[in-house]
C-alpha cells in the first residue's frame, strides 16, 4: 500500500467526495490528487473538525463527484465487509500532523485479526507517556477501515470509543476475528 503525506500546495483545489452506504453505515469517501484521503462515517460527532483539518491540510474544498480511487474504494470495502479482502491497496494521503500521521502509520501495521491498546501503539512510536495523545490522534483518524482504528481496544480488554459506534467496533472485530467479542 501506498502512503503519501498531504503536501502544502498542491496544484489541485478540490476534494471529491461522494456519500456511500454501506452495511455498517454511512461514509463519506473523499479523494485528492488520485489518492484517498478520506474513508469516514458520515455522522460522526467530529465530523466538522474532520473535514476542517483535511480542507485545511490540502487547501482545497468538499466538491460532491465521482473519481476512480472512491469507485475503487467502494469496492474494497464491499469485499472487506464480506470478507473477501483483509488488506486495502489503495494510494493514501494523509492530512494532520507529523504526530498524528506518525500514530495512523503505526495503527496500519496492526495486521488483520489483531488488536492492540493505546499504551503498545504509544510503545511502537517510542512515547510511552503518549498514551493520551495517540488516543486522541486514533480518534482524529479520516481513514477509517484502512487506517484501522478499530483494532486499538482499551487497556483492560474492553472496547473503547469508534467514530462509527461501539457496536459497528464489535461487527468490524468479530469480522476479522469471529471467535472474539461475541
Amino acid at each position: 500500500m501506498v502512503v503519501e503525506q498531504a503536501e502544502v500546495g498542491n496544484q489541485m483545489n478540490q476534494i471529491a467526495i461522494q456519500y456511500y452506504t454501506s452495511e455498517i453505515g454511512e461514509l463519506i469517501i473523499g479523494s485528492f490528487d488520485n489518492k484517498l484521503c478520506l474513508l469516514d462515517f458520515r455522522h460522526r460527532k467530529t465530523r466538522a473538525a474532520v473535514d476542517n483539518r483535511i480542507k485545511r491540510g490540502l487547501k482545497a474544498e468538499f466538491v460532491e463527484k465521482q473519481t476512480e480511487i472512491i469507485e475503487i474504494t467502494k469496492k474494497q470495502i464491499g469485499e472487506y465487509l464480506a470478507g473477501t479482502r483483509r488488506v486495502f491497496d489503495i494510494p493514501l494521503l494523509m492530512a494532520g500532523t507529523e504526530f498524528q500521521k506518525s500514530v495512523w502509520s503505526t495503527l496500519m501495521q496492526f495486521p488483520y485479526g489483531a488488536t492492540a491498546t493505546y499504551l503498545q501503539v504509544a510503545q511502537e512510536i517510542n512515547n510511552e507517556k503518549a498514551v493520551r495523545a495517540v488516543a486522541n490522534a486514533t480518534g482524529a483518524n479520516a481513514l477509517g477501515l484502512i487506517v484501522p482504528c478499530h483494532r486499538i481496544i482499551g487497556s483492560n480488554g474492553k472496547l473503547v470509543g469508534y467514530a462509527g459506534g461501539l457496536a459497528v467496533k464489535q461487527r468490524l472485530l468479530e469480522l476479522e476475528t469471529p471467535s472474539s467479542y461475541l
